[in-house]
């Protein structure tokens, strides 16, 4: 199988949420459908079916966060320079608005638009891989073509 490169940040989060599924939530659950089982007939126990899909989503999550970690090639992004490629902070402005943004660039596992990382395979991100300070990039998005320059490059 293919490595799943990642930042530390990612791996240390992807980690930390496989911990807390086996040490709290799993055991938590399986307190709560022990509990629900208490109440007698199971086929008409909202608790306890709600209780087990819960059980099901940890884990499979579980499994999910397993993979990707054995999986997991940590890429030091602090170690990293030049131009733009896996990990690199990129700040840019929307040549045609003037509107700022900063964007990291990241892996699958770990890309959450809401704290600007960014999968390394959307088009913003394959646009701007090899391009360097100073460089136009345009971008297709389903609201047509947006023009970018970039300002900085940073790897953190």
């Amino acid at each position: 199988m293919d490595k799943i490169p990642m930042t530390p940040a990612g791996f240390k989060s992807a980690d930390n949420e496989l911990k807390q599924l086996k040490s709290v939530d799993r055991p938590s659950v399986i307190k709560a459908i022990a509990e629900a089982r208490e109440h007698g007939d199971l086929s008409e126990n909202a608790e306890y079916h709600s209780a087990r899909e819960l059980q099901s989503h940890i884990e499979g999550r579980i499994k999910e966060l397993e993979a990707i970690i054995s999986l997991a090639q940590i890429i030091d992004v602090s170690k990293l320079s030049g131009n733009v490629k896996f990990g690199a902070t990129v700040h840019l402005v929307d040549e045609d608005t003037d509107a700022e943004r900063t964007l990291q660039i990241v892996g699958e596992h770990e890309a959450n638009i809401e704290n600007n990382q960014i999968n390394m395979n959307s088009p913003i991100a394959r646009a701007l891989i090899g391009k360097e300070e100073g460089d136009s990039v345009e971008v297709r998005t389903p609201g047509g073509v947006k023009s970018y320059e970039i300002l900085s490059v940073k790897f953190i």
